[in-house]
């Protein structure tokens, strides 16, 4: 599949946008396993971003880098944007 266009300053932009509010993050993690979660983006770096979960427990990655936005690894969308997976 051809993704759109975007470059890495458009993905950082859209990043920033949702500093300190609540996220849905769905992270493909490779052989038809994906991980979802809720929480707060809460560290925006030059070469990654961070999200702490709204579950304590939660013990997957939670800094990923720009380029995975791009490669379609990871999504990120406002809490209320991003329908529930089944």
């Amino acid at each position: 599949m051809i993704r759109p266009r975007n470059d890495i300053n458009a993905v950082k932009a859209q990043i920033r946008r949702f500093r300190d509010r609540p996220v849905r993050v769905h992270v493909n993690l490779g052989r038809n396993k994906c991980a979802d979660f809720t929480g707060r983006l809460t560290g925006i770096y030059p070469a990654l971003f961070t999200v702490r979960p709204d579950d304590a427990a939660y013990r997957g990655k939670t800094a990923w880098s720009y380029a995975e936005i791009l490669c379609g690894s990871v999504q990120v969308r406002p809490a209320a944007a991003m329908p529930p997976r089944a």
